[in-house]
């Protein structure tokens, strides 16, 4: 006799996109969590966006507003280029993540509370007024889906006779709820059982964690399917990406993978030397591990020592990149001037953060544009290159590694926490299809030529790579100003100052290399929306949804800030208003009006985050429509 499992299952409605956030504890397991429904999602053929939100204190008492991390992700099936503005769905798994969070769920949207945490401690431990309890608020019911759900309870009566502690059992709640979550979204299980399977089983070598948290993710999805708590499920169609291989990377991985091509493609050893520092670690941990691709990583006792480190590499013939924050990149200034005046391919990866000093570590600005072109002593000239989103962050740092090894010439390569620890779908490319880096040594010259350590390239201004040690290559080398040509100490006014115009204009020539902008939308008319960086996808969403009402607006983002596109001056020239949002007091907004004389306007929010979409709109509208 068979019976049958009869369930009064909701049939998934179609909707194109969703955004979803996971918030609870530093130690609730959110961005494990919301990283493994990212990735189920790309796995699915979804076009992703993710934000992590980590707090600032290391060790934030449990259950506190400052301690709480959150991970949001939108997964739609078009092309987006954002995590989204407001939440459509909620996982919180402690009141002070709802706390945080709830302003941030729209009308309608879905509340999922972890019911057993709102305890009268755990309430006042948040500041919520005693005797209160959000999930009983009719108020808040009102405006949202509010679904409380014991998640303590449950996890612990499903992992029922575990050869766990009850401490160990608490932290797989975080994958009871993300199962509820890949029931309402119509998730698969597979990769993420894979997943844990793979690490905890194997990597770890604790199998009975990996049945564990296999256990809670099931017991999450079947109680999503019988409970009938909602009353509806949503399924998101793959997205049409453009045919290839795809897999999910964060902007510190797709630097790693530039870093390893470029030791690759110039054949030529790298070595990567920094010290830790929030949101830069990530890149000399992955880096550790590819010795075996040409690879070398230092940590240095400092920041000073990390670049000094790197700089030596460059002399020595290897190509030297360092990795930092805004704090490290001022104390890094001098060694970089050094190899400005050495004249030396070097990489500088600044993912920027809020500051000043040592500001929020963990949220992120645009606020080191300044630092990267002019904070340096004296006139010190680099090239300067900003990622605009996480996969970018691959095609920008091989970039700056050519060009500062074609014009012998360090480059900074601007990220920043949000495209850094945030991921998105990257086409992975075909090794044997990206460009060879030609790296050109300098040899000994015929019948006793003296070699000339500064004599130029007439096309780049480059000096030649001499390998420290070859014969007849022998030339001074220091921090002290160069004559022309043989690089000798010189105090003489006149070469001096020919010798900084000669830098100078070195980064200029650059400018040769950089192709032509793109514009979204019409190459002329009334408004062009000008950015950089990790304004990218808010400023191209908030030009689409602005061309949609009618509104003549289009927009440019630039990769080069030093030295700018040549054909920047004549887009500007096209345009009757240009409008330049940044997440800082307007730096590239000063440059753009002092360089060209354009009256721009700035849109400029310095709150750690990035734009909202539907705030940036409205900015432009309000600019729009004034009569100033």
């Amino acid at each position: 006799m068979t019976t049958t499992h009869e369930t009064h299952q909701p049939e998934p409605t179609e909707i194109d996109s969703v955004v979803i956030r996971f918030c609870g504890d530093s130690g609730d397991g959110m961005q494990l969590a919301g990283g493994q429904f990212a990735a189920t999602s790309a796995i699915l053929g979804n076009d992703i966006a993710t934000f992590p939100d980590f707090p600032a204190e290391i060790r934030a008492p449990r259950g506190t507003t400052f301690g709480v991390s959150g991970f949001q992700l939108q997964f739609s099936s078009t092309d987006i280029n954002t995590p989204g503005d407001m939440v459509n769905a909620l996982i919180a798994m402690n009141p002070a993540g709802l706390k945080v969070n709830i302003d941030d769920v729209v009308a309608g949207g879905i509340v999922i509370a972890n019911a057993d945490e709102f305890t009268e401690v755990n309430l006042r431990k948040c500041g919520y007024p005693e005797g209160y309890n959000p999930l009983e608020d009719a108020k808040l019911a009102s405006q949202y889906q509010i679904v409380g759900v014991p998640m303590s309870r449950l996890t612990r009566e499903a992992l029922e006779g575990a050869d766990m502690t009850v401490k160990e059992i608490d932290r797989c709640r975080n994958m009871f709820a993300l199962g509820i979550a890949y029931w309402l979204f119509d998730r698969d299980l597979g990769p993420t059982i894979d997943h844990i399977n793979e690490y905890y089983g194997r990597i770890k070598n604790r199998p009975e964690v990996a049945e564990a948290n296999v256990k809670a993710l099931k017991a999450g999805y079947y109680f999503g399917e019988n409970a009938e708590l909602f009353p509806a499920r949503y399924h998101v169609s793959p997205a049409k990406l453009e045919p290839g291989v795809y897999r999910q990377i964060s902007g510190n991985q797709a630097v790693v993978k530039a870093l390893a091509t470029v030791a690759n493609k110039s054949g030529v050893n790298l070595l990567y030397a920094s010290y830790p520092i929030t949101p830069a670690s990530d890149i000399l941990h992955d880096l550790s591990g590819l010795k075996h691709l040409g690879v070398r990583t230092f940590q240095a006792e400092d920041e000073i020592a990390a670049i000094c480190a790197a700089v030596g590499a460059s002399f020595a013939g290897q190509i030297g990149v360092t990795g930092t924050s805004g704090p490290g990149l001022a104390l890094k200034t001098e060694a970089l001037g050094m190899a400005i005046i050495y004249e030396l391919p070097l990489i500088v990866i600044d993912v920027q953060r809020a500051g000043p000093s040592t500001g929020m570590p963990t949220k992120t600005e645009q606020a080191d544009l300044f630092q990267a072109l002019w904070g340096r002593p004296g006139e010190s000239p680099c090239l300067v290159l900003a990622a605009r989103s996480p996969a970018d962050c691959f095609d920008t740092t091989l970039e700056a590694a050519r060009l500062s090894i074609k014009h012998m010439c360090p480059a900074v390569v601007l990220s920043d926490g949000y495209i850094a620890n945030g991921a998105e779908p990257w086409k992975i490319p075909d090794l044997s299809e990206i460009e060879p880096i030609e790296v050109s040594f300098a040899k000994p010259g015929d019948n006793g030529e003296v070699f000339m350590g500064y004599k130029r390239d007439p096309e780049t201004l480059a000096r030649p790579w001499a390998l420290p040690g070859t014969p007849g290559l022998e030339h001074r080398i220091g921090s002290l100003e160069k004559q022309d040509l043989t690089g000798n100490v010189s105090y003489d006014p006149m070469n001096h100052e020919k010798m900084v115009k000669i830098r100078a204009e070195k980064v200029q020539r650059a400018a040769a290399d950089i192709g032509p902008t793109p514009i979204r939308g019409s190459e002329s008319g009334e408004t062009l929306l000008l950015g950089w960086g990790s304004t990218y996808g808010a400023i191209a969403t908030a030009t689409d949804r602005l061309r949609g009402m009618g509104k003549d607006v289009s927009s440019a983002h630039i990769r080069h800030i030093a030295p700018l596109p040549p054909d920047l001056g004549d887009i500007l020239a096209r345009f009757d208003r240009v409008i330049i949002p940044e997440i800082n007091m307007g730096q590239l907004l000063t440059l753009i009006r002092a360089r060209y004389l354009v009256d721009a306007k700035g849109i400029n929010h310095i709150r750690g985050r990035a734009f909202k979409v539907d705030d940036l709109v409205r900015s432009v509208l309000d600019i729009i429509e004034s009569k100033e």
